[in-house]
Parts: C-alpha cells; sequence; structure tokens
C-alpha cells in the first residue's frame, strides 16, 4: 500500500481556483473522504492525485516518491468512477481480466488474480454475464473487481455509489467499508454525502468554495466543527445554530428574556474571543437538547417528524426578526400539538461557540 503527501497542491482554470493551496497527509491503509457540495474542489483534487489533472503548483508524493509530473500508468493507482466504465462487449471475467492482459501478464497469473477478487466480492455467478445485463450494484461490484485486481498502490474512488438507489447505496457501502478491513488498502474517496463519508472514513476532509474547511475524524468534524460552514453541512439535520449574546457570564439568546450559563470549558475562552461581551452564535446538535418543563430555553413547536425510533421537533424560539427553527430530538412515544410551548436545555458538554464575524469555533479550554 502507499502513503500519500500533497504539499500546497492547487489547481486554477484561468484566473478561477478549482483547489486553494492544500496541505493533506493520507497514512498507508488509511481510509479518507474527500467531502464537499458540487464545486468545492474535491473531485479535482483527486484526479491530480491520479494524474489525470495537472496540478498549477505544489507537489505530490506517492511512498516518498514525487510524482507530481508522472504519467497515470507510472502511479500504481487505480481509479473507481461513478458510471462504472465498464467495456459493454466484454462479459464480467473479461472487464475484470482487462487491466492484467494490457499490463502483459501470463494466462495463469491473470486466472489466479481474477478468481481471487471474484471470491472477494462474491460475484461468481456473473463472470459470463455481459454488463447490460447486471444490476447497478453488480455493475459497481464489478468496476470495483476490476480496481482490485491490478493490487495497486492506492484506490481512488469518486462517487462509486452516486448512481445507486438508497437501499442499494446502504448495502455497497457495507461492502467497501469491509473490502478496505480486508485489504488494509490506502484509499481516497469522493463524496458530496455527509452520512456516506460519516460511515467510511477514517478521516474526512470538509471542502468548500475550493479550500479544506477541515480535517478530522468523523467524531471530531461532528462534535467539533472548525467553522460554521462544517457546523450546518455534517449532520442530518446540521447543527442548531442560534444567535447569542455574552453579558456577565451568561448567554442571552436569540433576542429574547432567556440565558444560559457559559459551560464550565468557555469560561475563560469565550470571554478572552469576545473581549468580555459582545455576540456569538451558539451551537448544539438535535440530540444534546434536553427537554423539561424548567429548562433554560422556550419555545412554541412548529412541526414534528417521526423518524420511527425518535422524533425530530422543529421549535420556533426568539422573537420578531431574531426568531428561528431549533431541531430537537424527543421520545417517539410523546405527543407535541403543533403551536404547544416547550422548554428545553442544551448538555453543557455538548455545546459549542462560534464567532459570527469571522464564522471560525471559539475553542474550548484546554484541561489536563
Amino acid at each position: 500500500m502507499a502513503t500519500i503527501e500533497l504539499q500546497k497542491v492547487e489547481k486554477k482554470f484561468g484566473a478561477n481556483h478549482a483547489v486553494k493551496p492544500m496541505d493533506l497527509t493520507i497514512a498507508d491503509g488509511e481510509f479518507v473522504c474527500l467531502l464537499g457540495p458540487s464545486g468545492c474542489g474535491k473531485t479535482t483534487t483527486l484526479r491530480m492525485i491520479s494524474g489525470l489533472e495537472a496540478v498549477t503548483a505544489g507537489k505530490i508524493l506517492l511512498n516518498g516518491k514525487n510524482v507530481t509530473w508522472s504519467h497515470p500508468s507510472e502511479r500504481d493507482i487505480a481509479f473507481v468512477f461513478q458510471f462504472y466504465a465498464l467495456y459493454p462487449h466484454l462479459n464480467v471475467y473479461d472487464n475484470i481480466a482487462f487491466p492484467l492482459r494490457a499490463e502483459g501478464e501470463k494466462k495463469e497469473a491473470v486466472e489466479s488474480r481474477v478468481n481471487e477478487v471474484v471470491d472477494i466480492l462474491r460475484i461468481e455467478h456473473l463472470l459470463k454475464t455481459k454488463p447490460g445485463k447486471l444490476s447497478g450494484g453488480d455493475k459497481q461490484r464489478v468496476a470495483l473487481a476490476r480496481a482490485l485486481v491490478r493490487r495497486p498502490a492506492a484506490f481512488l474512488m469518486d462517487e462509486p455509489l452516486g448512481a445507486l438507489d438508497a437501499e442499494l447505496r446502504e448495502a455497497m457501502r457495507a461492502e467497501i467499508k469491509q473490502l478496505h478491513v480486508a485489504q488494509n488498502a490506502t484509499t481516497v474517496y469522493v463524496t458530496h454525502d455527509q452520512v456516506e463519508a460519516m460511515a467510511l472514513g477514517d478521516r474526512i476532509v470538509v471542502m468548500s468554495d475550493a479550500v479544506v474547511q477541515q480535517i478530522g475524524t468523523p467524531a471530531e468534524v461532528y462534535y467539533d466543527p472548525a467553522n460554521l460552514f462544517v457546523a450546518n453541512f455534517i449532520g442530518s439535520p446540521g447543527m442548531n445554530l442560534i444567535a447569542g449574546k455574552l453579558h456577565d457570564g451568561r448567554v442571552q439568546v436569540a433576542g429574547g428574556v432567556d440565558t444560559i450559563p457559559v459551560p464550565v470549558g468557555y469560561r475563560n475562552t469565550l470571554p478572552a474571543a469576545l473581549n468580555g461581551a459582545g455576540d456569538v452564535t451558539i451551537g448544539f446538535r438535535p440530540e444534546s437538547a434536553i427537554l423539561a418543563d424548567d429548562g433554560d430555553i422556550a419555545g412554541e413547536i412548529y412541526a414534528v417528524d417521526m423518524h420511527g425510533s425518535y422524533k425530530l421537533l422543529h421549535i420556533n424560539i426568539g422573537n420578531g426578526a431574531t426568531s428561528g427553527i431549533v431541531h430537537v430530538r424527543a421520545d417517539r412515544m410523546v405527543t407535541f400539538p403543533i403551536g404547544s410551548a416547550v422548554r428545553f436545555s442544551i448538555d453543557p458538554k455538548m455545546m459549542r461557540f462560534f464567532d459570527p464575524q469571522s464564522k471560525q469555533a471559539i475553542q474550548q479550554e484546554v484541561t489536563q
């Protein structure tokens, strides 16, 4: 397998940046997801790693070797595309064997390696079938098999599940994760689906507007987003973000009369970041809110969604121009009529704060 290093890599088309200078090291055997909305630069980054796109500046190292200007065929990397790219006139066996035959491998070696990956992906029964007769999931398994058969240094995957329906995506997601564990293969995976990135990645590189916003484990980007973009983008729904104002050691919420105490981890860093007082954005996940009659924050039920194991409450808080909707998880058995008054508190350990001007997270105090 391989270590991949991007050193100040950037890509420009004319005067416009597709990817602004980025540094990223992907460890041997690591599964890294490039996550972001369409046009953020994630696929361009993947194509630069593969050599399909030339860099404008910076270096790309594969196992310490500078491959920045090496041809794609010299990088020992396998690419899995969203739309399979199978040869329609060849059956499954010949599609999988094609890259080995192109490299001049002997017949016995080709047969042995094809049978090996076919067994891993459980597609023995499809070997004589043409791609036109395969389901979407089977086509993707064949595409994965064709990449695996080469035993490359690294795998690059560009939204490989994007063309599948929801049920099949979940099944294939589990197969890709299991395949990664079994092969211990260095993998870079592009997706716009944050649920997919959270499920698959050892680390996630969150991108927006050609810039890396945050690099971290799924837990880090979910619970400790680096800025307001990551907070809102990660999660379904995203993190609740409400306006507040720090004053006398408490935070007034959304222009109303409700206030909440500053959590222990922020008692020094929050006043320091705001010069003792000022506007701040409060962030919390739906599952971090606790419904209680004596809760710190009052609101009114705007809508209720049933999610099977829980209900998601849409609660209108604040007044006039400062009002807004927040999302709170609740027990599935409790009834909440539309328009009814509720109160809730926020778990102080799960509360996060952001500077509304810079949009960056305010860090908690580091404790030993």
